[in-house]
């Protein structure tokens, strides 16, 4: 169980942190292009960045556990991807749902001979959209986590999925306010029944290792979860809300904790609201992911409660994100609240409240682009 690499990562709680990763674990992720159905003669368009898991060790690991070729990009790019699938020859690639979504808005492509895209993250109608337009390719929608051995792949080719659960993953009811598990008066957990969406939950064992975050071991016990059903067992808790239908298809729902997913990248709504806290203009910060119709996942809102005798100056705003957060962290929406008050609202969205999304945004609310901001601001 010695470390064989570290990858930082926000999980769902707190600060970005070095995930230990096991031997056996990265030996499971290499093989995770040949469960998808690769083989050696595959050529792997590879666009997405190399610091994560899913490029290095599933795609690059993978390539190299086949003897496949992969064939890299320094950067993504949706006009030029179907020219150099063409150009190069790929049969296979690998995407974020962001990357589809992309793709879709593209002209139709029939020369390719892609048969194969493994990734995360596809919304069921780009889904449907995707093969509409680029043909039958086989799409393996599959989900997992850095820090943890647990994973899914959809390799039926049922549209919406993340595949099927194990025996071993559990799914448990949980409070609508604070995400915490529901426990009985014995001190257990309750499982949540099939069509009912649940916290999702693997047993932590010898096969099934979690070794935790370097150096931060308090942090680590966060993730897990004790005495779930019977005294002495333990559960790693991903932080994740799933429902699995009566066939054991399992669909993604939300993510809960305090960060949220957005450009394929985990927000840190901590790291978020403390870079923010560091200007001397603002009050108060408050920092969660709202839903925006067309896009995956969240978009990072921020409230923000002004000090007296200051203005929001966006140039400043923008300089201060500029230098401190990657793009993908940068609040799409902000919030000045006039008033500084804590309500049951501020409580709510600080937990994502399945009501509070992007256009339950008031109409009647002014918004205007900060000069040079990322940001749309309302007040």
């Amino acid at each position: 169980m010695n470390n064989f690499l570290f990858i930082f990562t926000s999980g769902t709680t707190g600060l970005p942190k070095a995930a230990r990763i096991s031997h056996i674990k990265a030996v499971m992720c290499m093989a995770f292009l040949r469960l998808c159905g690769a083989r050696a003669c595959d050529r792997v368009y590879l666009t997405l960045p190399l610091y994560h898991m899913s490029a290095s060790l599933l795609c690059i690991g993978g390539c190299i556990e086949l003897g496949a070729t992969c064939v890299l990009k320094r950067k993504f790019s949706a006009s030029q991807f179907w020219k150099d699938c063409v150009k190069y020859d790929i049969t296979m690639f690998q995407y974020i749902g962001e990357l589809c979504r992309y793709l879709v808005n593209q002209p139709k492509e029939v020369a390719h001979k892609v048969r194969l895209a493994a990734g995360s993250g596809l919304r069921a109608d780009v889904w449907k959209e995707f093969l509409r337009r680029f043909g039958k390719i086989q799409i393996r929608e599959a989900y997992g986590l850095t820090e943890a051995s647990i994973g899914f792949v959809n390799y039926t080719d049922e549209i919406g999925p993340i595949g099927r659960a194990s025996y071993f993953n559990k799914f448990l009811k949980c409070d609508p306010h604070t995400y915490e598990p529901i426990r009985t008066d014995t001190g257990h957990c309750i499982k949540v029944s099939k069509g009912q969406a649940g916290l999702l939950v693997a047993p932590v064992m010898f096969t099934n290792p979690f070794l935790g975050y370097a150096g931060d071991k308090a942090m680590s016990e966060r993730k897990l979860l004790r005495d779930v059903f019977k005294c002495g067992d333990v559960y790693f808790n991903t932080g994740d809300l799933m429902l699995q239908d009566h066939r054991n298809f399992v669909y993604f729902k939300d993510r809960i904790g305090d960060t949220f997913r957005w450009k394929g990248e985990n927000v840190s709504t901590t790291e978020v609201s403390e870079v923010l806290g560091c200007l001397d203009l603002l009050l108060d910060v408050s920092v969660y992911g709202v839903t925006v119709p067309g896009y995956e996942g969240r978009a990072g809102m921020t409230a923000v409660v002004l000090k007296d005798g200051h203005g929001l100056d966006g140039e400043r705003l923008y300089s201060h994100l500029l230098h401190t957060l990657p793009p993908y962290a940068w609040p799409c929406f902000l919030r000045v609240q006039v008033l500084y008050i804590i309500s049951t609202r501020f409580f709510l969205v600080k937990n994502y409240s399945t009501h509070d999304s992007a256009k339950t945004v008031p109409q009647s609310e002014n918004r205007n682009n900060c000069a040079k901001s990322p940001m749309m601001c309302s007040q």
